[in-house]
Parts: C-alpha cells; sequence; structure tokens
C-alpha cells in the first residue's frame, strides 16, 4: 500500500505535485477527476487540468460515487484522486448529512489504502483562513477538515504545498505523545 495525502491552499501547486509524483510509473495512471464544469470558469479549469496531464492517462469523472470509481481501477494501476475538496461539496449539495459524507470518506479512504499500487489524494487545506461568516460555509470548512482528517489516518504520508514548496506533515503520535502519569 502507499497512499498520499496532498493537502494545501488553492493553486499552492497540490495537483501539479500528484501529476509529478506519477509521472514515473512505468504501468498506466488513472485520474479519478471530481469537478464538474458547470460555468464557464469551472471547464476552463478542467480544461487546465487535463492539458497538464500526459494524454495516455486515463480520466474518470466521477463527482459523487468514489469507493466504486476507486475499485474499478486495476489494483497495480497508479491513482490520483484530484480532489476531495469538489467531492465533498458535491455531496453536500446532494443534501447527505454529514455522518454520511463522513462514512462515504471512511469507505473511499480505506479502498484507497488497501490498493496495490500507489494512490495520491488531493485536497484543499481550507480550516487556516478566517471563520467564514455564514452556516453553509462554516459547515462545510468543518466538514472538509473532518474529510481530510480521515483520509490523513488512512495515509502513509501526508503532505502540505505550500507556494509550490512541500511540508511534511507528521502525524500527532509521531512527534508527541501522553506523558505517563504516576
Amino acid at each position: 500500500m502507499s497512499l498520499t495525502l496532498l493537502l494545501g491552499g488553492a493553486r499552492s501547486g497540490k495537483s501539479a505535485l500528484a501529476v509529478r509524483m506519477m509521472s514515473t510509473r512505468p504501468e498506466g495512471v488513472v485520474v479519478i477527476a471530481t469537478a464538474e464544469g458547470g460555468d464557464d470558469e469551472m471547464r476552463e479549469r478542467i480544461r487546465r487540468h487535463r492539458s497538464s496531464r500526459p494524454p495516455d492517462w486515463v480520466i474518470v469523472e466521477e463527482p459523487i460515487e468514489m469507493s466504486t470509481a476507486i475499485a474499478d481501477v486495476g489494483a497495480d494501476h497508479g491513482l490520483i484522486i484530484d480532489c476531495l475538496t469538489l467531492w465533498t461539496s458535491n455531496l453536500m449539495g446532494l443534501g447527505l448529512e454529514d455522518l454520511e459524507i463522513e462514512d462515504r470518506a471512511r469507505t473511499a479512504a480505506t479502498g484507497a489504502a488497501s490498493r496495490v499500487g500507489r494512490t495520491i489524494v488531493v485536497s484543499n487545506e481550507v480550516g487556516t483562513g478566517i471563520v467564514p461568516d455564514n452556516a453553509l460555509a462554516r459547515r462545510y470548512r468543518d466538514l472538509l477538515g473532518r474529510i481530510n482528517t480521515i483520509w490523513a489516518d488512512a495515509s502513509d504520508s501526508v503532505y502540505l504545498t505550500v507556494a509550490g514548496g512541500v511540508v511534511p506533515v507528521q502525524r500527532a503520535g509521531s512527534v508527541w505523545t501522553e506523558p505517563a502519569r504516576d
């Protein structure tokens, strides 16, 4: 198993890093894309992402059924999931409750972590800015934070991308443990 989570802000280099990390794989690469082209700006973003990937990679557009899409990828193929940010938004848009979305995230993360082939998952880190001024945006920020934590817990490695740079993220248990009590 090799599951890597790439977190970062908008335009921080997450997707480009995922492509670079996967570009040397001799076996096929599949990209599960969660974006939907609902307006001209999003269609242009999708076009730019497509053009940045090698032409022989398989693109699976799946905005909702992440676990099924993961299960359908060949066990030894490389896999990029881009991105959890939009996937979470898509599930919220269907009217799903937070607990159901978190359950879907656990199932998908477990499926991704059990793959033989390398898997790289991209997501935004949205919890470091100001507190949003409306309930929906606060719900989204908090839910995505929990989704990212679910995927981080299932991952072998987590990296934060900042301005094109990469910072490894250590799990709390590896840097701090509860002191022994007498």
